[in-house]
């Protein structure tokens, strides 16, 4: 699809997740990647080695914006520091538009540093859009929410995801970073149609699209963002969504990716430059007993 006012009109084409193991490649090597996708709360300080890597990046690359900790599913309001800190960010990086979760994550100021999924009701509609609105308000550019993977579902549910999450955006007026990887997790999670979600998503709300790998367990699979796409679930989504299929993607790689084992000179279809997040563990336990890996969406 082109270029529309969810992402600031632009045309920045496909970009890759921007992993603190990679600093020193990529302004050595100076790979060829059309823009870099950052994780906002890792710039979210007031000096130090992370801002400088970053104003060095921003002199030869663009980048945009993603967070990880905003949840704009949260009953209580967005923290009014949080935003202070994030529109400095967004002066400081240029990022045409920004990007979410819609989830939840934290109580009282307590951060379960976790997506977790919401209930599906109208009141929960309300809060997320009056959030949403508000991050938007304060930044004074696009802000575009990602569906995320989820692996439990709430009794007290009104609608579908795909009608929870097209009832936020109209309500709050704002784009879609839609994560492909996520429907087909949450798809084989909850034993729901991949492609009834996709055909029910407002394609001209879409401002980006992430592409990434998963793990297969025996009971469930989880987004792990460390493995090598699932070739054939895409190229049976893809052909469904021609017509809409934005133009812009940030597929992220995680540490154990066989990418990461190549030759450091490639082009952005298969750059090596993500791995996984140090500093955010996930916290759900699963029916095996196992706990889930490293967070990698960050």
């Amino acid at each position: 699809m082109p270029a529309n006012r969810f992402n600031a009109h632009t045309e920045y084409g496909i970009g890759i997740g921007l992993r603190i193991p990679h600093y020193g490649h990529i302004l050595g090597e100076k790979p060829v990647v059309d823009w870099f996708e950052i994780i906002s709360e890792n710039y979210m300080v007031e000096g130090g080695r992370a801002l400088q890597v970053l104003d060095q990046i921003l002199e030869q690359y663009r980048v945009v914006q993603h967070g990880v900790s905003m949840y704009f599913g949260n009953a209580a309001r967005p923290n009014r520091d949080h935003l202070r800190k994030l529109k400095r960010l967004v002066k400081r990086t240029g990022t045409p538009w920004l990007s979410d979760h819609l989830c939840w994550g934290s109580v009282d100021g307590r951060f379960t540093h976790d997506l977790l999924p919401m209930p599906y009701t109208w009141e929960a509609v309300e809060w997320a859009a009056r959030n949403i609105r508000e991050v938007q308000d304060t930044v004074g550019i696009p802000v575009a929410v990602e569906n995320v993977s989820s692996y439990a579902e709430f009794h007290d549910s009104e609608m579908t995801e795909w009608e929870f999450l097209s009832e936020v955006v109209e309500r709050a007026d704002c784009g879609i970073l839609l994560d492909v990887n996520n429907i087909y997790v949450s798809s084989k999670n909850h034993t729901f149609d991949p492609y009834i979600y996709l055909d029910a998503v407002p394609a001209d709300r879409v401002a980006q699209i992430h592409i990434a790998g998963h793990t297969q367990y025996e009971r469930y699979i989880l987004d792990t963002h460390d493995h090598p796409r699932a070739r054939p679930r895409l190229e049976n989504v893809r052909p469904r969504h021609r017509p809409h299929r934005p133009h812009r993607h940030a597929p992220r790689v995680g540490r154990s990716h066989p990418e990461l084992r190549r030759s450091p000179r490639r082009g952005p279809q298969g750059q090596p430059l993500s791995s996984p997040c140090r500093h955010h563990r996930r916290v759900t336990a699963f029916p095996e007993g196992r706990r889930a890996p490293p967070c990698v969406s960050c």
